[in-house]
């Protein structure tokens, strides 16, 4: 009789931690720099002091996400590592007292006493530190604090996303036109996102497109009518 290796499964949960940082860096982009575009548009400035409004939001909010992004999780991180190190202490001063509270806890799940205890047993002899971050802590690898990464990765899908309602203020060379054009090129690059990110997460497709666009408009349209309010008092 022979045995098949079943390909291991792919869950959407394992794409979680990049995800978020990527499509929240993305949308920023997008709709931040959209809406400075527009605001600033919207105020009779000169097409060349839209375009360095759009740059300027553009590498501020860049920089903004990458070191807010690595100061929270760097926090999230050391509170790990300090939560490890007790775990460690414990279990080195306190295994017995350990060892229960780890039955308890596969008890808690649906186990029976005795199978509870033989698995906590036998868990905590292959990796009892493993096994409390796991099953204690609630620490896996999928949602571990990596600072760097989604520093870099939230700095560069913000870059990504407002570089295109500023290409699309830069074609845009009549002054009226540019805060039309860049609100109507973001919002369908706001819809795609929504679109991407919601297949890309297994989520249904025209709640996120409805919900991105939405919002989307709505900051835009604040911060147009923003500027009006001052171009008009200036004027």
């Amino acid at each position: 009789m022979t045995s098949t290796t079943l390909p291991p499964e792919k869950h959407y949960i394992t794409r979680t931690g990049w995800l978020r940082a990527a499509v929240l860096g993305a949308n920023d982009g997008i709709l931040s720099t959209a809406s400075l575009i527009t605001g600033v548009a919207s105020a009779g400035v000169a097409h060349t002091d839209i375009l360095l409004a759009g740059t300027a939001g553009l590498v501020a909010g860049a920089m903004s996400m990458a070191a807010g992004e690595y100061v929270s999780v760097s926090s999230q991180s050391d509170s790990e590592k300090a939560d490890l190190v007790r775990e460690k202490m414990e279990l080195e001063t306190q295994p017995e007292e350990e060892l229960e509270e780890l039955a308890d806890i596969y008890r808690l799940r649906g186990l029976d006493a005795e199978l509870a205890a033989k698995v906590a047993e036998q868990l905590t002899a292959h990796d009892a530190l493993g096994a409390h971050a796991r099953d204690e802590l609630g620490m896996v690898d999928t949602a571990q604090a990596r600072p760097m990464q989604a520093a870099l990765s939230s700095a560069a899908s913000f870059t990504a996303g407002a570089a295109l309602p500023l290409a699309a203020a830069v074609v845009t060379t009549t002054g009226n036109s540019v805060g039309v054009v860049t609100t109507a090129v973001s919002l369908l690059a706001l819809a795609f996102l929504g679109a991407l990110s919601a297949r890309t997460g297994g989520a249904p497709v025209w709640r996120a497109i409805l919900r991105v666009t939405f919002w989307g408009a709505v900051a835009m349209a604040a911060t147009s009518l923003v500027g009006s309010l001052f171009g008009t008092a200036v004027a």
